[in-house]
């Protein structure tokens, strides 16, 4: 008896509406346009093809709809993490207005010299982020930093962003130990620790520490030689600021946010954060009170920039959930989990291509996990390798430019446009991960 041939046909309608609604996402978003705009639009796109109702009322019972999905989407992620971004934006300000960051940055600038501008904000972004420190607020805390270090280094500020990532996207937030969230997703679902399987952990973590920077200092230094400077813009916090705080007073308020992050990591969750980042806010307040400037100004401006900066996420949020309840992702989930052959390469390909759908590291591993886990437990696979593979692999093809964390730190932080910041972020958070986890699926092949 011959199967019906609709389901499929519905299927493949789905797929094409789905890769052509992300093409044409990341296709706006690198000329510029909004996300408020392009994301409901490629939506659209989706819903269309895939038979999802787009108002509430066409939707029959129990059926998913265009806008509520967007929206459910958008909203929940503003109201997980509001207050993460509210706070890590005002610190940012903060850090900013009373010098501390110019502070911060000239005591590294004389300690390593300018031509390490780029090593100083990937260590710093690196230790925030091994500190468990969000992502989204590690740029907000860094950038102001950063910002003075490349202008006293005279180097092109485009290159920020891409830097500002690859400290803290790359080799730490997939490394064993590490306290974001991408670490941990697996341990809840595997029974395993964070440190799993940290012996490859850490040589991936080193390859790509080492690779990404040689990569990074040889596009800043073609640039330079292409006659690039760094360009002054109005609204930068201007530089050659006189009496500055002490760099040791400055630096008290990213160690209590570092310090009180991590030590409360475990009993908190992620409102660790939110106490972390109210008492960097009140340090770097209280300690820089005399050098403070215009901190209405500050407060002001620190929430126009957190209300855009999670917009601009929420929205790409929005756009994934309405992807995730299309029979195309559906298809193709069970398509890529179902892989013959061996359970570690599978379970790569698997996450890395539901993280590129959703644009979200941690939506790849949550929506592959429940089924990758048991699946490939019962084949035998190793749970401390199959961790690091799912971490490592989730924090590859996450980062393309669709990405909450890319749009936010190109567009709402650094104040960049895609076309121009975005080929050197791709490089280093797309390229160098995705050779990492070839280097950690080798590792293991060996024995390790």
């Amino acid at each position: 008896m011959a199967t019906d041939p609709k389901p499929e046909r519905e299927i493949m309608l789905s797929l094409i509406g789905l890769l052509g609604g992300l093409a044409l996402l990341i296709v706006l978003v690198m000329r510029g346009m909004s996300l408020f705009v392009a994301t409901p639009l490629c939506a659209l796109i989706v819903a269309l093809t895939s038979g999802i109702a787009l108002l509430p009322p066409l939707a029959a019972e129990g059926q998913a709809d265009l806008v509520t999905q967007y929206m459910n989407g958008f909203t929940g992620f503003i109201a997980s993490w509001f207050f993460v971004f509210l706070l890590g934006s005002l610190f940012g300000k903060f850090m900013e207005s009373s010098g501390g960051a110019d502070s911060v940055a000239q005591w590294i600038i004389t300690r390593l010299g300018t031509k390490q501008a780029a090593l100083a904000v990937v260590l710093a972004c690196a230790v925030l982020t091994y500190g468990g420190v969000s992502l989204f607020v590690v740029a907000f805390s860094v950038y102001p930093m950063a910002l003075a270090l490349f202008r006293d280094a005279d180097l092109p500020r485009r290159f920020i962003p891409a830097t500002l990532a690859f400290g803290s996207v790359t080799f730490t937030m997939t490394s064993a130990g590490s306290p974001e969230i991408q670490n941990w997703i697996p341990v809840e679902h595997l029974g395993t620790s964070p440190l799993a399987a940290w012996e490859a952990s850490a040589i991936v973590a080193l390859f790509m520490a080492v690779t990404g920077y040689i990569w990074l200092q040889w596009m800043l230094k073609r640039a330079v030689e292409r006659g690039e400077q760094f360009e002054e813009r109005e609204g930068d916090p201007k530089s050659g600021r006189e009496n500055l705080p002490h760099p040791a007073l400055s630096a008290v308020p990213l160690l209590l946010v570092l310090g009180i992050s991590f030590t409360t990591h475990d009993q908190l969750g992620t409102s660790a954060l939110i106490v972390a980042l109210l008492a960097g806010c009140i340090g770097a307040a209280m300690i820089n009170l005399r050098h403070l400037h215009k901190p209405g100004e500050a407060m002001t401006e620190g929430g126009v920039g957190a209300l855009i900066a999670i917009g601009n996420t929420s929205a790409v949020v929005g756009f994934g959930t309405v992807a995730q309840v299309s029979p195309a992702f559906d298809a193709a989930v069970t398509w890529v989990t179902g892989m013959p052959g061996n359970g570690l390469v599978s379970a790569a390909i698997a996450v890395s291509a539901i993280a590129a759908m959703t644009g979200s590291a941690s939506g790849g591993q949550a929506i592959a996990l429940p089924i990758l886990g048991p699946h490939y437990m019962d084949q035998g696979v190793d749970p401390d390798q199959l961790h690091r593979v799912v971490a490592i692999s989730s924090g590859a093809l996450d980062s393309l430019p669709h990405n909450g964390y890319v749009v936010t730190t190109i567009r709402a932080i650094c104040n960049e446009t895609h076309a121009g910041a975005y080929p050197a972020m791709g490089a280093l958070t797309v390229v160098v991960p995705v050779a990492g986890l070839i280097l950690c699926l080798g590792l293991f092949a060996l024995g390790m």
